[in-house]
């Protein structure tokens, strides 16, 4: 039997969950005596936005807690942010029952090697240019843009186009 195209596959997508630290951001964090301090990029808030307008479910799922991470999940209104420390896919799967959907649905994001597991189970696994060599050997897609730098972004696109709704973005952003 065929693998699914990786077209056939972002149409069927209703959640996009990614990896913080290394996906939206560039992996770096600043410390100092006011705290820690992450960088994000505004057109991947951008994209998620999109996504969310487009009924696309969006989440975040960090292995590493950070005041600063549920801050810009706050801000951009992400609807789910988990952030465990015994396991992505456990968190994942919880998740998933509760929102009832399957893996098929799930496009996932990640750079790591505690993105691993949950690449394995995605219907859509992607890695961003900056991935661990095993992230994008696991990915049906690698993007362009590295972590941190629009490849979230590059994600939100492939996935609205995909689903036959980028036009709909354009002309709403057109006027």
């Amino acid at each position: 039997m065929a693998r699914p195209s990786l077209h056939t596959r972002l149409r069927r997508v209703r959640l996009l969950l990614c990896d913080v630290d290394g996906v939206m951001t560039d992996g770096s964090v600043f410390m100092g005596a006011g705290g820690e301090f992450k960088q994000y990029n505004v057109p991947d808030g951008l994209g998620l936005l999109l996504l969310r307008r487009a009924g696309i479910l969006v989440g975040w799922i960090s292995a590493r807690p950070s005041p600063a991470t549920r801050a810009r999940a706050r801000d951009l209104k992400i609807d789910f942010l988990l952030q465990p420390t015994d396991g992505k896919v456990p968190a994942a799967e919880k998740l998933l029952r509760e929102l009832q959907l399957n893996w098929d649905q799930v496009c996932y994001v990640g750079d790591d090697i505690l993105d691993l597991g949950m690449l394995k189970r995605a219907g859509v696994a992607i890695a961003p240019d900056n991935g661990v060599a095993e992230a994008k050997t696991l990915a049906h897609h690698v993007t362009s843009a590295r972590g941190g730098h629009g490849a979230v972004r590059e994600v939100s696109e492939l996935i609205l186009k995909a689903q036959g709704k980028w036009a709909a973005v354009i002309a709403e952003h057109a006027n």
